[in-house]
């Protein structure tokens, strides 16, 4: 099966139930299989060729009574196909809280049962991963104290790498507006708080929209209607932090350096929550982990280009 689906992480240790046989056959048929099933609490019900039909739970099969049959009792079935990504096959056995979920081909056959136990397994290590690509570094395969220190080099050298070209482009920006910094110095006084205040923006935006496709909430093809929604969020975080900004720029320094600071808190907000929101969608629709695009390349983007909204805006109002 491909890398990262389901087909990889499920067992192949499960038996399908036949839909005519009553319930006291199919107990009996449960207990032959005791020691070498997944599990017995899910028991998939399938006709001769393997084709999944429904489920049945142990609890319902045993206050059955002996004489009904199991197609009287199952239910219709959630399934994965075996192709599918491993982590959305986890969320969906997580979220939907079932004790397991059968795997099936293409043609619907029954191939394989992932339990609980081992969808709780892979969301925890795609957690792991997503924490530490958030946080610019690989995930380490092993124990930290026995990792060695070139593997903790590997890990995090790579990223620092991508995020320190990117950082470059920060400081492009700063030298291309040195001569309106050097007009009107106090601007310099404001700019960690824009860039900080526009990444953590963004961040809050794209850490919401990746759990919402992790719990399927959202598909890339919601893309627009995230645009908006995150778009109108910004827009009213901007209002809010930037009539705060105005005020107390203004009463600290010049009524123009806090129309400059209102505006661009304004610009920034609606920007960051925008690509913020964006961003997670994107890499889903290209089949990149979200997390990849998360915060280290949002924080990056969002220092370049909230930089070059400030000094426009600040030479346009001060006219510099």
């Amino acid at each position: 099966y491909p890398k990262g689906s389901i087909g990889r992480r499920m067992s192949p240790e499960v038996s399908g139930l036949d839909p005519h046989a009553t319930a006291s056959r199919a107990l009996r048929d449960v207990r032959r299989v005791l020691e070498h099933a997944e599990t017995v609490y899910t028991l998939p019900v399938t006709d001769p060729r393997r084709v999944l039909l429904g489920v049945v739970s142990l609890r319902d099969l045993m206050k059955a009574a002996p004489e009904h049959t199991v197609a009287d009792i199952m239910r219709p079935a959630d399934f994965v196909q075996a192709t599918d990504d491993a982590e959305d096959a986890a969320r969906l056995c997580a979220s939907a809280k079932h004790l397991a979920l059968p795997v099936v081909d293409s043609d619907r056959r029954l191939v394989g049962i992932l339990t609980v136990d081992d969808a709780l397994q892979i969301l925890e290590d795609a957690d792991s991963q997503d924490q530490a690509r958030i946080s610019g570094a690989e995930t380490l395969r092993q124990p930290y104290l026995t990792t060695t220190i070139a593997t903790l080099v590997r890990s995090r050298v790579v990223w620092l790498l991508v995020l320190a070209i990117g950082a470059a482009l920060t400081v492009q920006v700063l030298d291309t507006f040195e001569s309106t910094l050097a007009e009107v110095v106090t601007l310099a006084l404001f700019v960690p708080l824009l860039i900080g205040t526009g990444g953590n923006t963004g961040n809050q935006a794209a850490t919401t929209v990746t759990r919402a496709l992790a719990l399927r909430d959202v598909s890339p093809a919601d893309i627009a209607r995230v645009i908006g929604r995150e778009f109108r969020v910004g827009l009213s975080l901007g209002l809010i932090l930037g009539s705060v900004g105005f005020v107390l720029t203004s009463l600290i320094f010049e009524r123009s350096i806090g129309v400059v600071i209102g505006l661009t808190l304004i610009s920034v907000c609606t920007m960051a929550a925008t690509v913020g929101g964006a961003m997670p969608l994107l890499a889903k629709a290209v089949h990149a982990d979200p997390a990849v695009f998360s915060n280290p390349f949002i924080t990056t983007f969002v220092d370049a280009t909230g930089l070059v909204i400030y000094f426009l805006i600040a030479k346009a109002v001060l006219h510099i």
